[in-house]
């Protein structure tokens, strides 16, 4: 089986003082902040599981960041290491810092096409990030998540605002929409990996390309994220699938369950991938492992399933993510040049 290569952009943050300057400048025309202060609802949670193990009396109840510290270690020495670890994931959800996620639009006059990125320097600081709006739109969107300890991404985060004036390289990148064809579309990302998509399947339903030769064509979208508000777009995706029948949007969330009565995909991409496919249509050995989830059933409320040999493929999201996407998809059978990927971090 011949690999597909999986393009990476890490370098081109450090070549990005040398790209060409296309725009000098352009102004910032809104920022939004996209995540949520959950720390009453992570608290909540924290209380009721130490009340359900009968702990409440000795460890709550917690109210303040004083009561989060060391909590972790002290459960461990009194042997309640699982329950430990649990908390561990809380206590991270409770101390990030917010915004964590962020979008925001600037005006520069620049042609694109749906996937590519463009260079963006805020206080002299350049950083590569996807336009994640469709180009039938005169501006350009981007959607950040914050790096700890980043160059950019907590300036943006904290200190960006409408007004302010960024310079922006591009466009560039090769993470565009195949030809034409009969074939069905599947999306695949973690994190902000969906902002690419989020363009271009703005632009797939915007320009018709959902349908060929007259034949509609499904567009599937599996976003892994760990919470639900960590999810960019979410509402945006669940509009467009009420608006379109073949708009399939799977949110994949791994820890959303802890706090919130989410009874969708709980797995990873690739695992709800193997989910919604189409069993009958795989005919490529999987082995034992890939084969369970094959056969499991979707958490998802998504019926249609999917056909592995009459799909095109994209993938987007942090290498070592795109690098299983696109393993997962070559084992499923489909040709490795339907497939499409770009990775970072």
């Amino acid at each position: 089986m011949v690999e597909t290569p999986v393009r990476e952009y890490a370098s081109q943050h450090e070549a990005m003082s040398e790209l060409p300057l296309i725009t000098q400048s352009a102004e910032v025309t809104e920022v939004v902040k996209m995540d949520e202060d959950r720390r009453s609802e992570v608290t909540a949670a924290l209380n009721r599981w130490l009340e359900d193990a009968g702990l409440d009396e000795q460890y709550g109840p917690v109210s303040g960041p004083a009561d989060w510290d060391g909590l972790g270690e002290r459960l461990v020495d009194a042997g309640e290491a699982a329950l430990a670890r649990r908390v561990a994931t809380l206590t991270d959800r409770y101390e990030r810092p917010k915004p964590m996620l962020v979008r925001a639009r600037f005006g520069p006059d620049i042609d694109f096409l749906a996937g590519q990125y463009v260079g963006l320097a805020y206080n002299g600081t350049p950083r590569a990030y996807s336009i994640a709006n469709s180009p039938t739109e005169d501006e350009l969107e981007i959607c950040v998540r914050r790096v700890p300890g980043g160059k950019l991404s907590p300036q943006v985060c904290d200190d960006l605002t409408v007004g302010e004036t960024v310079t922006v390289r591009g466009p560039y990148g090769e993470l565009v929409l195949q030809d034409r064809s009969p074939r069905d579309m599947v999306f695949l990302a973690t994190g902000t990996g969906v902002a690419p998509f989020k363009g271009m399947i703005d632009y797939i339903f915007e320009t018709d390309r959902d349908r060929f030769e007259g034949e509609e064509r499904d567009v599937w979208l599996f976003l892994g994220t760990a919470w639900l508000d960590d999810l960019p777009y979410y509402e945006a995706f669940r509009a467009l699938q009420r608006e379109h029948d073949n708009f399939h949007f799977v949110p994949c969330l791994s820890r959303e369950p802890i706090l919130s009565d989410w009874d969708g995909e709980s797995d990873y991409v690739q695992h709800a991938l193997l989910k919604h496919t189409d069993a009958a249509t795989v005919t490529a050995p999987l082995g034992d492992r890939l084969e369970r989830w094959l056969r499991r059933k979707p958490d998802s409320s998504v019926e249609a399933r999917l056909d592995p040999t009459d799909v095109d493929v994209y993938a987007c999201g942090i290498n070592a993510m795109v690098y299983s996407l696109v393993k997962a998809v070559e084992r499923l059978g489909v040709p490795s040049e339907r497939i499409e990927s770009e990775g970072f971090g």
